[in-house]
Order: structure tokens, then C-alpha cells, then sequence
């Protein structure tokens, strides 16, 4: 098994936060992982992505020219990268600022309101946990038990307080993912 992810948008959404603890998931399942951020010197508020990349096996490079699934948080995001996805694979979008959503018809394409949904449970900070649990149910390529481990090491200690909070949102955009094709 080899999983090549691209998770793009602004920064300021949890863009990198989202990679880390998919990468840190990835090694508690004992996978080989990289972790690849890309930012501006704006970084909040400017374009953030970061490349993943979990494998059964050696990883020879952390450098992606396309991929097997996109999580896209804007349109500047979309734009540049639904094309990198790879024929067959997955694309997963919040529609929140998209004004013209995939076309592709090659590819898996999903959404999830993780913006709406947030704003409804009144947490903002856990936009990022609902658009990864909707991507798990997606492609279920680490098991949650190990998404738990994964947020207790990247998160800071003072913040696991907030990881059963983190729990719940995944299980939201498990629940919430809307396949569109």
C-alpha cells in the first residue's frame, strides 16, 4: 500500500497540523511516512499545502508530481492541483469559497461542509479533524485508534485537553462526506 495525499489551501485552516497528524497516524500504524510542507512568507492567510505520503515500503522521495488523493480547502488550491490527481484517484473538497467545483470525470470526487459544520458546533479549530475524518471514510488508509495516538504526539500536551473534541469531529466528516462522483 502506497498513499501519495496533497492537502492544500489557506494558511490559518490547519493545513500542515492536518499532514502532521496523518503522517504521525501513518507511524503509529508502523507505515513508512513523509511529511512535505509547502507555505509562503505569509503563511496565514496565504496558500499552504503539504504533500504526505504513507507506504508499506521505502519512500525513495518526498517530492510528488501528482497524487492519489487531493484534500482541497480553496479555489486557488483547486485550480492548481485537480489536475495532479491521478486518474482513479480522490479528490475531496470543502465548497466553502469554490465557485467552480471539479470537473473531472476520471477521478472520485467527494464534500464535505467542514466550514458550515464547524461554524454550527461552534468550533472553528475543528475544521481541519472534520474534513480528515471525511477523507478516513474516504479511504480508510489508518485506523482512528491510531489518529488518537497521532494527535497526543503532534499536538502540544497543554492542548489534549481538546483531543476528544478532535475525536468527535472526525467522526463528523465520517458521517457528513458527500460523494458528488
Amino acid at each position: 500500500m502506497k498513499e501519495e495525499i496533497i492537502i492544500a489551501g489557506f494558511g490559518g485552516q490547519g493545513v500542515l497540523s492536518m499532514g502532521k497528524i496523518l503522517a504521525y497516524s501513518g507511524i503509529m500504524q508502523d507505515q513508512e511516512v513523509s511529511w512535505f510542507p509547502s507555505y509562503g512568507p505569509e503563511m496565514r492567510g496565504g496558500t499552504a499545502n503539504v504533500s504526505v505520503i504513507l507506504s508499506d515500503e521505502r519512500i525513495s522521495s518526498p517530492v510528488l508530481n501528482s497524487f492519489d488523493t487531493a484534500i482541497i480547502l480553496n479555489q486557488q488550491s483547486l485550480d492548481k492541483f485537480e489536475e495532479s490527481v491521478k486518474p482513479g484517484g480522490t479528490l475531496i473538497f470543502d465548497p466553502n469559497g469554490i465557485v467552480k467545483e471539479p470537473s473531472r470525470t476520471d477521478i472520485n470526487i467527494y464534500k464535505i461542509e467542514a466550514t458550515r459544520l464547524a461554524a454550527e458546533q461552534g468550533q472553528p479549530k475543528i475544521f481541519n479533524m472534520i474534513v480528515l475524518g471525511a477523507f478516513l471514510k474516504a479511504k480508510p488508509i489508518v485506523k482512528i485508534e491510531n489518529v488518537k495516538r497521532g494527535l497526543e504526539k503532534s499536538l502540544p500536551e497543554r492542548h489534549h485537553h481538546m483531543i476528544p473534541m478532535n475525536i468527535e469531529a472526525l467522526e463528523l466528516g465520517e458521517k457528513e462526506l458527500v460523494t458528488v462522483r
